[in-house]
């Protein structure tokens, strides 16, 4: 079942589409996120967000593209989210690159807003939001969130909103098409307390497109042929997303 947020008439519920949608290429600029060891995550995140935001483009013109960077910039995680819902977006996507220090692990994880289940979902969403600690006045834009407090998620306000559903679909989607279709191993769909998502109003995901301390995955993600792969997986994740939540 897909929930869509708001107070509807049948009508309105009919004539739902998906018109906008915002594309975050994770990090940028001063932030340079992970590192494997012949490539940092800004760029190969940079990378696979504008191959996304073509593919989807050229196969369904309709659909406007946004993008909260193009180059090497830095927004700040309540910047990403404004540029979606100052736009009033349809859909958030936030494309990242993982790593840990066992460096055997590697595969995709689809993260969506929610309570981390288990210790390593806690610590990819203090990785990525540890960033806000360069920014400045943190405290009161993230109202006294601490990224490096496990008791901070603790009483971090993970409300399942209305567009819960529609994210854990999404999610699903991704994932699907990159085990199915990309050739990918998919780690499955996660959910953890990821700032720029809790900021979103609107069904949003957060795509660790795979491991860069794996050596192995960080060549497959640095091949632009892979990541035109992975971001048809994701063109295509979202096309059946779109026809099965307006078919409804």
């Amino acid at each position: 079942m897909f929930l869509v947020a708001g107070s509807f008439t049948p009508a309105d519920v009919q004539d739902y589409r998906i018109r906008k949608i915002v594309i975050d290429a994770g990090h940028g600029g001063k932030d340079p996120g992970t590192s494997g060891k012949i490539s940092k995550e800004k760029d190969v995140a940079l990378e696979i967000a504008l191959e996304t935001g073509r593919i989807i483009k050229e196969n369904i013109p309709d659909v406007e593209i946004i993008y909260t960077r193009t180059d090497d910039s830095y927004p700040t995680l309540h910047e990403r989210a404004n540029i979606a819902n100052k736009n009033n977006a349809d859909l958030f996507i936030s494309i990242h690159c993982n790593a840990i220090s066992n460096d055997r692990i590697y595969g995709s994880e689809t993260y969506v807003m929610g309570a981390h289940k288990t210790n390593e979902n806690l610590q990819v969403a203090q990785r990525e939001n540890s960033v806000i600690l360069e920014e400045e006045d943190y405290e009161s834009i993230y109202d006294d969130f601490d990224p490096n407090s496990p008791e901070s998620y603790i009483t971090f306000s993970l409300i399942q909103s209305a567009y819960q559903q529609n994210s854990i679909k999404f999610a699903q989607n991704i994932e699907y098409q990159f085990k199915n279709r990309v050739n990918r191993r998919s780690r499955g769909v996660k959910s953890a307390g990821f700032l720029v998502l809790w900021r979103t109003t609107m069904p949003s995901v957060l795509v660790e497109v795979g491991f860069l301390s794996n050596q192995k995955e960080e060549k497959e993600l640095n091949d632009k042929v892979n990541q035109v792969f992975i971001a048809s997986g994701i063109y295509r994740a979202f096309r059946d997303y779109k026809n099965e939540l307006e078919g409804n």
